[in-house]
């Protein structure tokens, strides 16, 4: 068998949903990786200064502190993942809240440095897609 068109066999690749990730989780992910840049707090890095990528978004200790004290700094982040006990603890309904509001679900802000979001309803949706896929 041969593809003669390679453009419309790659197009029917994408639209089958098992090989293709849906535009949500895509967003989702573009907006951890790349608006909100997650990783930098909430992975650790190698020796060698990288991302270790077999624990993403799984939590960290923090190389960054506050030049001056600062109440209620966190020295870790916390895992981020689908199994996590935060994911657990919050459920979709608060993972979308905190991104929407900057308040968890118990209606606090993160303590610093963790930065207020105030996202869309739909990017904080994307982005607990996102998260949902990661174990």
């Amino acid at each position: 068998m041969s593809i003669r068109n390679p453009r419309s066999a790659f197009i029917c690749l994408l639209a089958w949903p098992p090989l293709a990730q849906s535009a949500d989780l895509a967003r989702g992910k573009y907006l951890v990786e790349e608006v909100a840049r997650c990783q930098e707090c909430h992975t650790p890095k190698t020796a060698d200064g990288q991302f270790d990528q077999t624990k993403w978004l799984k939590g960290s200790t923090l190389k960054i502190q506050a030049i001056e004290e600062m109440k209620a700094w966190h020295k870790t982040s916390p895992d981020l993942t689908s199994t996590s006990r935060l994911c657990q603890r919050w459920g979709d309904s608060g993972l979308i809240k905190f991104p929407t509001t900057g308040l968890n679900p118990g209606g606090n802000p993160a303590g610093p440095p963790m930065p207020t979001y105030k996202m869309k309803q739909d990017d904080a949706e994307a982005i607990v897609e996102y998260l949902k896929s990661l174990k």
